[in-house]
């Protein structure tokens, strides 16, 4: 039987399997090149096994959620972001390294960094352009770095190409994260592909992690893979979380500290 059939079965079986895989891993799954995945999506595109998307493929019938700008999620439970942010800038002590992500509630963590004034000497990594002007005051007290790559209007992210090139070079002493998922048996998901690579090698460049996420994300499971939630340290999210809620991601092993928004002006 012609190989190309049998490689392209394995194909839709891999991105089924994953939700969304890229041309890179699947020319290195099944030993072929990148060109010859290319043809072989187009295929599978047209026999509507498959949709193809930018760097790769996810299931046909599968759709992207909508994605918020970072304006608009940063007029969504502000009172609720500020108290995470305070809590979560708690865990960062002078001296250390830190990656910061992208996200409207990591952006409440940057302000909250420059207000804490007995910080000093720390060096602070991110992938989001706000973010760095938001740390730009704190200068020189902390050292502000950004990853490079692709800019993304609708979060003013940095993405690939190269915005995961620094994060394979640096060991931290913490990550901070964001995102738009967690749930017991998903773990850490995002709505957006190419920033959820970014996020997980953040992960992977820390020795510490927390995620710092408002209680709307909880039960919430997106197309983005992240982290699982044996790879995080610490959740940190609003009392409006239920003990009903929480109690799945304790059980999973996940340390989560909830704050209260009421005492938040």
């Amino acid at each position: 039987m012609d190989a190309a059939p049998l490689r392209r079965d394995r194909m839709a079986a891999s991105i089924a399997r994953r939700g969304f895989a890229r041309v890179t891993d699947l020319a290195r799954e099944l030993g072929v090149s990148e060109v010859t995945v290319r043809t072989d999506l187009a295929a599978l595109e047209t026999e509507g096994r498959i949709t193809r998307v930018h760097g790769g493929a996810m299931p046909r019938g599968l759709v992207a959620e909508r994605e918020s700008s970072l304006e608009q999620s940063r007029t969504r439970l502000t009172r609720a972001k500020r108290a995470i942010a305070a809590e979560t800038a708690t865990r960062v002590r002078s001296g250390e390294s830190i990656l910061l992500d992208v996200g409207s509630t990591t952006l409440a963590v940057a302000h909250a960094l420059v207000d804490r004034v007995d910080l000093d000497e720390v060096v602070i990594v991110t992938n989001g352009l706000a973010i760095a002007l938001a740390l730009e005051p704190a200068i020189p007290r902390f050292t502000v770095v950004v990853t490079g790559g692709t800019v993304r209007s609708l979060q003013h992210s940095l993405v690939n190409p190269l915005a995961t090139t620094l994060l394979d070079d640096v060991r931290v002493d913490l990550a901070i994260l964001g995102a738009t998922g967690i749930d017991a048996a998903a773990g850490v998901t995002n709505v957006n592909l190419p920033e959820a690579e970014v996020k997980r090698r953040m992960v992977a460049s820390a020795a510490r992690r927390v995620l710092a996420a408002d209680s709307s994300k909880i039960g919430q499971v997106h197309l983005g893979r992240v982290a699982t939630l044996g790879e995080l340290d610490e959740l940190i999210t609003d009392d409006a979380a239920t003990d009903a809620e929480l109690a799945p991601l304790r059980a999973a092993g996940l340390a989560v500290t909830t704050v209260a928004v009421s005492r938040v002006q």
